[in-house]
């Protein structure tokens, strides 16, 4: 029996579920600029933190099959596989900075503790109205679309073009 065609399909299922998982942070993101009621901000924040464990499972599904798959295919000679998985590194590196720097800030400015704060800490004293709705303008929502959604793309289209 084959097995390449089934650990491709994990990986693939890998990438639909980081999607899935991911994706309610994204729009959460993009929500957020525009809310500015704090138990709506708080409640949509924590939706967020809710999907990252199903992100994080999915993106090492998916790149433990990759890995698995590009071992199968014979493809660790072709340049196209080093520079998806080069990339997928440097994405990662890139976004969680990005992303939980930013929303940690989000988090604390409405009184919310943040993934990086102890778990016995207590919870941060809420910022101004004014500190909060700038926070939630930035564009820091662009920069990871950006940054991820383009880099995922770049991603896709060297692993179904294999260019090179």
């Amino acid at each position: 029996m084959d097995w390449y065609p089934w650990v491709v399909l994990i990986h693939v299922s890998g990438a639909f579920g980081f999607v899935l998982g991911h994706g309610t942070s994204v729009l959460v993101a993009f929500r957020l600029r525009s809310e500015r009621e704090p138990a709506r901000v708080t409640a949509l924040l924590d939706l967020s933190g809710s999907s990252l464990a199903m992100m994080y499972g999915a993106l090492l599904l998916l790149l433990i099959a990759g890995i698995v798959a590009g071992f199968m295919g014979g493809y660790w000679g072709h340049v196209w596989i080093w520079v998806a998985l080069g990339l997928f590194v440097v994405i990662v590196v890139a976004m969680y900075p990005l992303g939980t720097q930013h929303y940690a800030k989000v988090r604390h400015a409405f009184g919310l503790k943040s993934y990086q704060d102890k778990a016995d800490a207590p919870p941060p004293e809420p910022a101004s109205a004014v500190v909060q709705a700038a926070l939630l303008a930035s564009p820091q929502p662009w920069i990871l679309a950006v940054v991820g959604g383009g880099g995922l793309l770049i991603i896709l289209w060297l692993m179904v073009v294999k260019p090179f």
